[in-house]
C-alpha cells in the first residue's frame, strides 16, 4: 500500500460522517431559523433551495421545522423544545417503519411511497463541531448542515483531477475543527489526575486526545499537499491562458442552475453538461467560437450560491481565476424564479469578493419562456407587488437600469432553451468583444471589418 491509500484506509470511513455518501434516496428532514435578520419568507426560499440541494444529493426531504429565535443556539442551534419536537418525529417515522415492517411489508395503497426511517437531518446554517455531537447525541441520526451537503454535492459532480482536488481540500478544511466528535468514545479514558479510578485515573491520560492530535496532524499534512498540487495546477492553468493568443475572454457567471450550460451549448456548439440540478456543471469548460469575422473566448464557471462555503471558494481559486481573467462577464439570470433579485445580489457580492465588481458586465435574463406572474384584479387598490409584474414591466424596469454609465452595459431577455432573442445576444455579443478586441489589440490580424472589403470587391 502507498501513502495515498492507507490515508483513505484510515479516513474514508470518517469521511462519510459529514456527507451523504451514495446518492440514494434516503430521507430527510430540514431545520431552519427564522430570526430578525430572516423572516419567515426568506427562511422558506433558503429551505426550498436546501430541498433542492438535498434532492441533488440523492436525498428525499420528508418534513420541515423551523423556529422563530433571536439566533441560533450556540449548544444546539435550535432550542430545547424544539430540538424535543424534531426527535419525536423522528421516533414517530420510525416506529411507523417497523410496524409496516412487522405487518409483512404491504405495498402502499394508491401508488404511495413505503413508510422510511429518517436518515438524516440537515440544517440550513453551518454547525460547529460542539453542535454536532450535541445534536446527534440527542436525535441519534446523521447531522449535516448546508456546507456538508455542498461538499457531498461537489464531491459527486467533480470529473477531472483538478475538481477533485479542489473538492477534497475543501472536505478536509471541513472535517479539521469537527474531527473532535468521532473520538468521543475514548474520552472517558482521558482527563486530569486523581485517585477514583475513573475520569482521571492516573496512568490513563488522555489516549483519546493522542490519538485526535495524531489525526489532526495527517490532516494537515494530507491539506499541505492538496495546496501544493493546486499551485501546480494553477501554474498550468496560468501557462494554458497565456498560450490561447490574442482573444477577449467572455465568461458565463451566475447562481447556479440558471442556464449557463445550456447557453454554453447553444453559443459555442459544445456539449458542455446541463441537467436540471444545482452545479450540474463543476469544471470550467472553455471554447472558442467566432462569431462573423471575430473570435473569441467563451467560458462556463461554476455556479454560485447563498451561504456558499468560505472553503470551496478558496480551494477553487483556479478554477474561479477564468472569472478573474475575463475581459466581459455574462451575469446568466433564471428570471422564472420567484427570487432572482435575491440571486443577482448574491453573484454580485461573490464578484466582489473576487475582485471582479468592476469588470465590464452583460446581464441576460434566461428562461423567459418559464416566467408567469398573477393579474390583479379590476377593482383590486393594493399596491403591485412583484408577482402582478408581467414580462414587459420586468423589461422596462430592468433595461433602464443598464448602459454606458450604469454597471451593465446592456440587458437582454432570452430562452436558451427554445433559442429566443439568441441572434439578439450573439449581436450584442458582438458588438461588446468587437469594442473590447480593438481596445486591448488594435493591430490584431483576426479583426477586420466586412463592409470594407464587401465595398472594395
Amino acid at each position: 500500500m502507498n501513502k495515498r491509500q492507507i490515508f483513505f484506509c484510515i479516513f474514508a470511513p470518517i469521511m462519510k460522517e459529514f456527507v451523504i455518501s451514495e446518492a440514494k434516496a434516503e430521507t430527510a428532514v430540514l431545520v431552519g431559523l427564522i430570526t430578525q435578520q430572516q423572516d419567515e419568507a426568506k427562511t422558506k426560499e433558503y429551505l426550498d433551495e436546501l430541498e433542492f440541494l438535498a434532492d441533488t444529493a440523492g436525498a428525499v426531504t420528508v418534513k420541515r421545522f423551523t423556529q422563530k429565535v433571536q439566533g441560533p443556539s450556540q449548544v444546539t442551534y435550535v432550542g430545547k423544545g424544539k430540538l424535543e419536537e424534531i426527535k419525536q418525529y423522528i421516533k414517530q417515522q420510525e416506529d411507523i417503519y417497523y410496524d409496516w415492517l412487522d405487518a409483512g411489508s404491504p405495498e402502499p395503497e394508491d401508488g404511495g411511497q413505503a413508510p422510511q426511517p429518517v436518515g438524516m437531518v440537515i440544517f440550513d446554517d453551518e454547525l460547529s463541531a460542539k453542535q454536532i455531537r450535541n445534536i446527534e447525541g440527542e436525535l441519534k441520526v446523521k447531522i449535516l448542515d448546508r456546507t456538508s451537503l455542498i461538499l457531498d454535492i461537489f464531491a459527486m459532480r467533480a470529473q477531472t483531477s483538478e475538481a477533485k482536488t479542489q473538492v477534497e481540500l475543501a472536505q478536509y478544511r471541513y472535517m479539521l475543527p469537527r474531527l473532535q466528535r468521532l473520538w468521543t468514545h475514548l474520552e472517558r479514558q482521558g482527563g486530569g489526575s486523581g485517585s477514583g479510578g475513573g475520569k482521571g485515573s492516573v496512568g490513563l491520560r488522555g489516549p483519546g486526545e493522542t490519538q485526535l492530535e495524531m489525526d489532526q496532524r495527517i490532516i494537515r499534512q494530507r491539506i499541505s499537499l492538496l495546496k501544493e498540487r493546486l499551485v501546480e495546477i494553477d501554474k498550468q492553468k496560468t501557462t494554458q491562458r497565456k498560450n490561447r493568443g490574442r482573444l477577449i475572454r467572455v465568461a458565463l457567471v451566475g447562481y447556479t442552475n440558471v442556464g449557463k450550460s445550456t447557453m454554453m451549448n447553444l453559443l459555442a456548439k459544445s456539449e458542455v453538461f446541463a441537467e436540471n440540478k444545482l452545479f450540474a456543471t463543476l469544471d470550467t469548460t472553455v471554447r472558442k467560437m467566432t462569431i462573423d469575422n471575430l473570435p473569441f473566448l467563451l467560458a462556463d464557471t461554476v455556479g454560485f450560491i447563498r451561504k456558499l462555503p468560505s472553503d470551496l471558494v478558496e480551494s477553487f481559486k483556479s478554477t474561479l481565476d477564468e472569472v478573474r481573467e475575463a475581459d466581459l462577464l455574462v451575469h446568466v439570470v433564471d428570471i422564472s424564479h420567484p427570487d432572482f433579485e435575491e440571486q443577482i445580489r448574491v453573484v454580485e457580492e461573490t464578484l466582489k469578493d473576487l475582485g471582479c465588481a468592476e469588470k465590464p458586465a452583460m446581464l441576460v435574463f434566461n428562461k423567459i419562456d418559464a416566467y408567469s406572474w398573477v393579474e390583479k384584479e379590476v377593482d383590486d387598490l393594493t399596491p403591485l407587488t412583484k408577482e402582478n409584474l408581467t414580462l414587459e414591466d420586468l423589461k422596462k424596469t430592468w433595461m433602464a437600469r443598464t448602459g454606458e454609465n450604469q454597471h451593465y452595459l446592456e440587458c437582454l431577455f432570452i430562452s436558451a432553451k427554445q433559442k429566443e432573442n439568441i441572434d439578439m445576444l450573439r449581436d450584442i455579443l458582438y458588438k461588446r468583444v468587437r469594442e473590447l478586441h480593438v481596445q486591448k489589440y488594435p493591430y490584431n490580424d483576426f479583426l477586420y471589418n466586412i463592409e470594407e472589403i464587401e465595398e472594395g470587391r
